[in-house]
């Protein structure tokens, strides 16, 4: 009796024809999209577990309470038309960053209007079926009848709650919700696979949930102990006793710049005929092999990881969230060391990524920014300052003498755009001996090498300008690339072109090093390893904080990096002991607690007066 009672208030024809049943079909179909796209990008481990099919349906019957509730067709057209936008938002997100949209960087949408082209380009065709299937919704619940089943709200809700939980008890199985979650977050093959699995709003409460609980915990003692093993480990690089150390550093970094194009060619013709020839000179030491290790930050992330020698937070963009704890950094170390003035020169908003705030917290003087610069060449969409002219501007301002007078110290810091997605150059910056248009290569990347060329070209502008001043010799110059560029089509662009490599590795260029002139290094290294081989060439093992990698000159470095979007773990691990191993792969907590905790607030920084 009691359960023919139940029965009948979940079913019922009242209830599942109609229009009503069209609701909830359809918030069902655009989840499933949603779930399917998600997968195409990362891997379809999720749809193997059961319980993404349960949350989905309890997700979907839970989307169908608006239009019970009102009985209009227009406000579930609305409603699915808003979800498929926010669904859309991180399906593209996701395609650059691997991850969902952090829940704090949603207040960041104004942000979008500076990369409206990098937006466009992230959206596959594919995108538009969860578009269809909001038309198709509305044009079927009008041919429906508008039948008025009883108590629609309440039944659904009821329905949900059952279902929702057998759900609940499965995931309390598998240790309750944010130990469930956290273990596919942990993960090496299943990171991306908690959103289709525990849906959307399932990862915003992880990650509030994840904040509040790491920000909540005294960190100090792990992070402690790993300092200790990491300098047990890890010796601090001193200069031989010949060797001049540094006292200025101009650090150029180019946007999206990867090393596979440096020395390659291309009918014959070099793709990066400058960096070739810097290469060339016997006074440059090259790192072809320096894994990308940037996050969700992307350019701001390379920042921390070669002015602060600390690797990028999980889930959480460091320059947004905490833009006011205190950070190590080579800026500080230099200041305590040589009196050292620090600028960044960027053609960028000083609101993108933040970058206003976070560059006084690593120490930085000043930030020379769009608002400094003549709008005379542009490349983008919405339209930036081209690389050329930012370094011609750049230069005319050194020149006037009161940023870098002869003889001072002084780090310089330079942040290309040109290199962005979707690396599109107008026609008339072409180079017509290096016309890629009628390439037989997938348009991106012909696109992608054409760019890569273009920035090559303009480099000299800026490096010129350093070689004919009198302070060169005291002069350290380092280009690197930001991190890789071609994200989610590096696989297809592997099979379309030999020159394209499977890896994300980044080149490093240093020129007028105190040691090292003239050779490479071709063994595996990590973004991060490049603060403590800077830090050595400057002459700043005296600083308290010495990174948290392996400078490049020290001969027992082992050839190992982590990637912090994919989890790879890249070199020769057989040749590390077990503790460096898990002092490397347990580096990003670490480098995140003190980060949340503002371990650096107490600690010696000097420079940073």
């Amino acid at each position: 009796m009691v359960m023919g009672k139940i029965l009948r208030v979940f079913s019922g024809r009242d209830l599942w024809t109609g229009r009503m049943c069209v609701a909830v079909l359809s918030s069902l179909a655009l989840l499933l999209w949603f779930d399917v796209d998600w997968c195409i990008t990362t891997t379809f481990r999720a749809m193997s577990d059961p319980l993404m099919w349960l949350n989905t349906l309890v997700a979907a019957l839970l989307m169908s309470i608006p239009y019970a509730a009102a009985r209009r067709i227009s406000v579930h057209v609305i409603w699915l038309t808003v979800v498929y936008g926010l669904l859309e938002a991180n399906l593209m997100y996701c395609r650059t960053y691997l991850t969902a949209i952090p829940p704090a960087s949603y207040l960041l949408v104004g942000n979008l209007s500076d990369f409206t082209a990098s937006v466009a380009d992230s959206i596959r065709w594919y995108d538009w079926f969860g578009a269809l299937t909001v038309v198709a919704a509305g044009w079927v619940m009008k041919r429906k009848a508008a039948l008025r089943p009883r108590r629609p709200v309440a039944r659904i809700l009821l329905l949900s709650a059952v279902m929702a939980s057998v759900s609940a008890l499965w995931i309390m199985a598998r240790g309750g919700f944010y130990a469930a979650y956290d273990r596919l977050a942990q993960s090496c093959y299943y990171s991306t696979c908690g959103v289709p699995v525990y849906t959307l709003g399932g990862h915003i409460a992880y990650s509030l949930i994840d904040d509040s609980r790491r920000d909540a915990t005294d960190h100090t003692p792990d992070i402690d102990r790993w300092i200790a093993l990491h300098d047990s480990l890890v010796a601090v690089q001193e200069l031989p006793a010949d060797a001049v150390p540094r006292r200025n550093l101009v650090l150029i970094i180019c946007e999206s710049l990867e090393s596979w194009p440096v020395e390659a060619r291309i009918d014959g013709k070099e793709i990066t005929p400058y960096l070739n020839s810097l290469l060339r000179d016997s006074t440059t030491l090259y790192a072809p092999n320096i894994l990308t290790q940037v996050a969700s930050g992307r350019s701001i992330d390379c920042q921390l990881l070669i002015n602060c020698g600390l690797l990028p937070m999980n889930g959480q963009v460091y320059s947004m969230k905490y833009p006011s704890v205190t950070y190590p950094s080579l800026n500080k170390a230099m200041r305590e060391r040589y009196g050292t003035k620090s600028y960044i020169f960027t053609c960028d908003k000083p609101i993108t990524w933040n970058q206003q705030a976070i560059g006084r917290a690593f120490g930085y003087d000043s930030l020379i920014d769009r608002r400094a610069w003549r709008m005379d060449e542009m490349i983008g969409n919405p339209a930036k300052l081209s690389d050329g002219s930012f370094l011609r501007q750049s230069v005319e301002l050194l020149r006037q003498g009161h940023i870098w007078p002869e003889g001072e110290s002084r780090m310089l810091t330079f942040v290309t755009y040109s290199g962005h997605n979707p690396f599109r150059l107008p026609d008339n910056m072409v180079d017509p001996q290096f016309d890629m248009r009628e390439k037989d290569l997938p348009r991106r990347l012909a696109d992608y090498i054409a760019m890569a060329h273009y920035t090559d070209s303009q480099l000299h502008i800026l490096i010129d300008y350093l070689r004919s001043r009198r302070d060169f010799d005291n002069t350290l110059v380092v280009i690197v690339g930001d991190h890789e560029g071609l994200a989610g089509d590096r696989n297809d662009f592997v099979k379309a072109s030999s020159l394209v490599s499977a890896g994300q590795y980044t080149p490093l260029l240093i020129l007028n090093p105190p040691v090292g002139g003239g050779s490479r290094v071709e063994s595996v290294a990590g973004q991060i390893d490049i603060y403590p081989t800077l830090s050595a060439m400057l002459g700043l093992s005296g600083y308290f904080w010495h990174g948290m990698g392996q400078s490049l000159l020290d001969p027992d470095r082992g050839a190992y990096a982590v990637s912090m979007m994919t989890g790879e773990e890249v070199g020769d691990s057989a040749a590390l002991t077990s503790r460096m191993l898990d002092m490397i792969r347990s580096a990003r907590r670490i480098s995140d607690a003190t980060i949340r905790s503002d371990y650096f607030k107490n600690q010696p920084l000097n420079g940073s007066d």
